[in-house]
């Protein structure tokens, strides 16, 4: 029973080591692997019952276990949509299989990297076709408040090249100086134009004219009126407005008065105009300020003048930020969220479900997932421009197999050596 028992262990050996150098082989063959994350064989023994003080061998069992909670390291590329995650977290996509087959809710499979591109579709799919997934961004941009305990909401990324885009101006900001001298005597009005883009994209114009209050004279005081060319040049607003001539405060905006000063707001300094497309904003400044209207010297400068709205443009490319924004970029200097990536987390990421590809399914093991903000709660950020190395150690695995090929030489010498005790006892009856 003794030396049966020693057959039965050695066996044993053999095969544990057996399934080591299994998880070993695939380690080292995918040491090359993005996005690998190695497995580990852990050997436990086998206790046999003891009888009348003779002692059975039980023997070892091994068991597999891949470490998907240790990731390799983060390494640049040259593709913007090269997506890894440096930290905690996973990228949820889905097979372009079952997309194509009409799917409307397919599988979400979880994965730490991966080299997006589009596809015919502009879909962003790697190529082993894995569609990476987000919520759509609203026509303005915003990412609606979706519910982050399933992935019902997700939709493949999708990115159109060919897409134009015009946005409207709703804030013009005006850093202008009117000249002191101009309210001493009979003075000019002074004219300035301003850019604008309408609904559509096409360019329109705001003309402001500045008109001194003269008499009487050192009034300080200015009448501003505005038109819209889009309206065929008809007035949308008109204003007076005083600049203090204090010492400390002088050429300071004092007040603001006449038929529009309703529209006005001090606090911010803005003033409501309606255009030809709707509502914006004009920053004159505000009050006891020199933000934005000055009075100084004898000379009209304009100074800085900005706004929002671009006119139409063509996409040039897209990317995806730290927090899982993906934001597409134009030719006029304009950028757009198109929607956002959120990583998955789940408690046990080494209970999750092995796939090809580098991919994962939750499972009961690994309790249930929540889509989570890049960058936000425990998860990590995502990293463009960027992929995740095999997390394989190459001169580690080396090492463990010359462990391996000597326990599993050391197992076959045990059961050599049975043979030969057994020899000997079939001898023995001879």
């Amino acid at each position: 029973m003794t030396i049966s028992s020693s057959l039965n262990a050695g066996v044993a050996g053999l095969n544990a080591n057996a399934s080591r150098l299994a998880t070993i082989s695939d380690n080292i063959a995918n040491s090359s692997t993005f996005g690998y994350r190695r497995v580990e064989a852990n050997f436990e023994s086998m206790v046999m019952g003891q009888n009348g003080g003779t002692y059975s061998a039980g023997g070892v069992r091994a068991t597999t276990q891949r470490l998907i909670d240790q990731g390799g390291s983060i390494i640049s590329t040259s593709n913007p949509t090269d997506l890894a995650v440096s930290g905690r977290g996973f990228l949820p996509v889905a097979q372009l299989s079952q997309i194509t087959a009409g799917n409307n809710n397919p599988e979400m499979l979880l994965t730490s990297t991966g080299s997006f591109r589009t596809d015919a579709a502009g879909r962003l799919v790697t190529e082993s076709g894995q569609v990476l997934l987000g919520w759509p961004a609203d026509a303005d941009g915003a990412i609606s408040d979706f519910p982050r305990d399933t992935s019902n909401r997700l939709e493949p990324v999708q990115i159109n090249t060919n897409q134009l885009i015009g946005e409207p101006t709703t804030e013009i900001n005006l850093g202008v100086n009117l000249p002191a001298t101009a309210t001493d005597a009979i003075a000019d009005t002074q004219q300035l134009s301003i850019e604008y883009f309408d609904n559509l994209g096409r360019p329109e114009t705001v003309g402001v004219t500045f008109t001194p209050s003269v008499p009487p004279l050192g009034s300080n005081q200015w009448t501003m009126t505005l038109s819209d060319s889009a309206q065929g040049g008809a007035q949308i607003g008109e204003i007076g407005i005083e600049f203090d001539d204090a010492r400390g405060s002088g050429g300071e905006l004092l007040a603001v008065t006449g038929p529009n000063s309703a529209d006005y707001d001090g606090a911010t300094g803005r003033l409501t105009l309606t255009v030809d497309g709707g509502p914006m904003e004009l920053n004159i400044g505000r009050l006891n300020t020199s933000e934005g209207l000055t009075q100084l010297s004898d000379r009209f400068a304009p100074l800085s003048i900005s706004k929002d709205g671009t006119p139409v443009g063509s996409m040039t490319s897209a990317q995806v930020d730290e927090n899982g924004f993906v934001r597409a970029f134009f030719d006029t200097g304009a950028t757009k969220i198109i929607a956002q990536v959120p990583l998955v987390d789940v408690p046990n990421p080494n209970g999750m479900v092995s796939l090809d590809s580098q991919t994962y399914r939750p499972s009961l093991d690994s309790g249930p997932f929540f889509l989570w903000d890049a960058g936000d709660g425990p998860t990590g950020e995502i990293s463009g421009f960027s992929r995740q190395e095999s997390a394989t150690d190459v001169a580690g695995e080396l090492t463990s197999m010359i462990q391996t090929q000597r326990a599993y030489s050391s197992n076959a010498k045990v059961i050599q050596t049975v043979s030969e005790m057994l020899q000997e006892t079939t001898n023995i009856i001879r």
